[in-house]
């Protein structure tokens, strides 16, 4: 498997979490920054990526 498999899957769960994955790690956005371009809070994006990062971690380890 690879993560561009695994982000795919994920973008048909929740596309908002792929993005949030997206925006932090492939684009270099601070949570703020991220909040800011998905009109969300910042609480918000912190459990988006949690959730988003334990659902590929248990996608590519199966």
């Amino acid at each position: 498997m690879s993560l561009d498999d695994a982000l795919n899957e994920l973008a048909n769960f929740d596309e908002r979490k792929t993005k949030v994955i997206e925006m932090r790690f492939f684009a270099g956005m601070t949570i703020e920054e991220t909040a800011e371009a998905l009109s969300i809070s910042v609480a918000t994006v912190t459990r988006e990526q949690r959730v988003a990062e334990a659902w590929l971690n248990r996608y590519l380890t199966s």
